[in-house]
């Protein structure tokens, strides 16, 4: 990826003015792996794909479906007990401590099929699937990653490093918006949090301008509490989601004050062009002069919440998950839900297979039953049933959250669009942040 010289340089000035932890990505490569001649009658393994050059034009868009696609749990065990016997478990590289809790019921399952698990990051997923593919020593079967901005769709599954294995009878129970660009474990999102003890009445905000209100006085409505939105990739793509959405934005705040939005940022300086009367980039620049705690931890985001006031309200931006705060801690929380234009992106934890891996029908079968095999009921989503999580079936009932998908207000996230100006929005609030009047 790309960086311009000023963000380096206002980057720096961040780092060691915030000491914000930048994010790591994985090594990039221009080699994409090579394939083999397949060795028996299966269905050939998907072969690395060449660069595009306009991937939006392309078919590279899911669902895709194959041979593999139409085959049943009997055909591919039969393949997979051939494949664990001549090379041993097959290996899942995952981005969650819960896939571990998958091994015993899979064995009890497909007694003849042995796993072995990895609980890694993403970034050590993407690069562990790279650097075997490079050595040509492919030992990977199964990965699980999540890709928020489009770094793992554009500069590695279009890369050919790893294929989205679409079963069609389970996909046929799933929004096909989310198969867009991979074959999804489950769907989580952020959101943010109001004290409820201080608004029984339930939430205060149901606009994301509400959010950034001030009082008569000038003083702000609310305390803010986030992550440091710069350095945390899945809170820049949704800041990214409203640039690309500006139209959205630019409604939702005529809905919400009856009058048209008045544009005050200033685009000048940049070494790219920044649109004009921009609606996401409006509210990116009125956020970033907001005075903002930034807190790493999660846990003591909703925290921050639960202590604040009716008389000095708070509002928190965090994963859906830090809900269980409510009943683990006794914390007074609850989610902003259905905030126009919406509440947030859906965060898919997707499953690929790696390319030219020796479990080819071992993996595929791996990811039918770790998403519920045919019926929903193989017992594969049970570790990852919690709330803040969502599946994405439609026959698969979810009893863990307090309010559904829908209910929620997230909408799928276009990658390719957030992809597109992901940089430039990075660039932004970097610099923005930097001249706030409360972080100077």
């Amino acid at each position: 990826m790309k960086k311009r010289i000023l963000s380096l340089l206002l980057a720096l000035v961040m780092v060691l003015s915030l000491a914000a932890c930048a994010s790591s990505e994985a090594p990039k490569t221009t080699e994409a792996p090579k394939t083999d001649a397949p060795k028996d009658d299966a269905p050939q393994e998907d072969a690395p794909q060449e660069t595009l050059e306009d991937v939006t034009e392309s078919d590279f868009y899911g669902p895709i479906y194959d041979e593999w696609s139409e085959m049943t749990d009997e055909e591919l065990y039969a393949l997979a007990k051939d494949e664990v016997a001549k090379n041993g478990p097959i290996n899942i590289y995952a981005t969650s401590s819960k896939m571990m809790k998958a091994e015993e019921p899979w064995l009890e399952a497909y007694p003849e099929l042995t796993l072995a698990i990895m609980d890694l990051d993403t970034d050590e997923v993407v690069e562990k699937c790279v650097l075997e593919a490079n050595a040509q020593n492919v030992q990977g079967d199964v990965l699980q990653v999540k890709d928020v901005n489009g770094d793992v769709f554009f500069n590695y599954y279009e890369e050919g490093y790893m294929s989205a294995f679409y079963p069609k009878d389970i996909c046929e129970k799933i929004d096909e918006s989310l198969l867009r660009y991979g074959y999804p474990l489950y769907a989580s999102q952020s959101f943010w949090y109001y004290n409820t003890e201080a608004f029984p009445d339930g939430q205060p905000v149901t606009n994301w301008w509400q959010i950034i209100e001030k009082n008569e006085d000038g003083s702000q409505k609310y305390r803010l509490f986030t992550k440091e939105i710069g350095t945390e990739t899945a809170y820049l793509s949704l800041f990214a989601s409203f640039i690309v959405n500006s139209d959205q934005m630019e409604q939702a705040y005529k809905d919400l004050y009856g009058t048209d939005l008045e544009y005050t940022y200033d685009g000048s300086g940049f070494e790219f062009d920044v649109p004009e009367n921009n609606a996401g980039i409006e509210y990116m620049w009125r956020f970033s002069q907001m005075q903002m705690t930034f807190i790493s931890d999660g846990d003591e985001l909703v925290q921050a919440v639960h202590n604040s006031t009716a008389d000095d309200p708070a509002l928190a931006l965090a994963s859906a998950g830090k809900i269980e705060n409510r009943e683990e801690s006794g914390y007074n929380i609850g989610w902003l839900t259905g905030i126009a234009p919406y509440a947030g992106l859906l965060n898919q934890e997707n499953l690929y297979v790696v390319t030219n891996c020796k479990h080819p029908a071992g993996a595929r079968l791996f990811i039918r039953w770790i998403t519920g095999g045919v019926d929903g009921k193989s017992g594969g989503l049970k570790p990852f049933t919690k709330q803040g999580n969502w599946p994405v079936r439609s026959d698969v009932e979810d009893k863990k959250n307090p309010a559904t998908l829908e209910e929620c207000g997230a909408v799928a996230s276009d990658l390719a669009a957030i992809n597109g100006v992901y940089m430039d929005t990075q660039d932004l609030w970097i610099y923005w942040l930097s001249i706030s009047p409360y972080t100077k």
